[in-house]
């Protein structure tokens, strides 16, 4: 008698599974189909980008090698083009080596490169910091207090370890201009920071205490 229950049993889940089965054939087919494409997209969009960061890598690398005081204007656009591609690595890269080699003047031009890297690419916060910070310096040596400030002030209102030198920058900044109870203040910020860059608040004690001493 049990055995015949059992039998029934297993003929009853077979039966439940079978129907379960042909109720929903097209639910069923259309979820495997929909994991297949996203399968499919997902691997094919790993391979679009590697081969686009490859194409990117060569294209830097080779507008470096080639780069020489003939062509810098081709230079200019290729590395333009390149920040304008968002990548993490070759990006910034570029956008460095334009300013440190003086490819464009104009100002207005390596700031919206600037912020390009800093509002639109992907990249890690601490490396976004390093951006803010050098947008700053690249303007300090033309801007005024108020564009100075807004520029690194995401880095002075944070805990960033880039903050210290910010702040440093702004202390500089003010005594460069003759306002020395300001360019103070922010030295003073600076050898109160928990986590300040050692260097940057052994410069500024030593700052602190050859030009504010009494």
């Amino acid at each position: 008698m049990d055995e015949d229950i059992a039998i029934i049993n297993t003929n009853t889940r077979s039966e439940k599974i079978k129907n379960f089965f042909i109720n929903n054939k097209n639910k069923i087919i259309i979820f495997i189909v929909s994991i297949l494409l996203i399968s499919i997209l997902f691997f094919g969009y790993l391979e679009y980008t590697k081969k686009e960061n490859i194409k990117i890598s060569n294209l830097y690398n080779k507008t470096i090698i080639d780069f020489n005081d003939e062509n810098k204007k081709k230079t200019s656009d290729t590395l333009i083009e390149i920040v304008n591609k968002k990548d993490p690595t070759y990006s910034p890269l570029s956008l460095y080596f334009i300013i440190d080699n003086n490819l464009l003047e104009d100002r207005n031009r390596i700031n919206a490169l600037f912020d390009i890297l800093i509002q639109k690419t992907s990249l890690d916060k601490e490396i976004k910091n390093l951006l803010v910070f050098k947008k700053g310096l690249f303007n300090a040596d033309q801007s005024n207090e108020s564009e100075l400030l807004e520029i690194l002030d995401p880095l002075i209102k944070t805990e960033s370890v880039w903050k210290s030198h910010a702040l440093y920058l702004m202390a500089e900044f003010f005594y460069a201009k003759n306002e020395k109870l300001k360019s103070k203040e922010f030295f003073n910020q600076i050898i109160s920071l928990e986590n300040s860059n050692l260097d940057i608040t052994q410069e500024a004690q030593k700052r602190l205490n050859r030009d504010f001493s009494d």
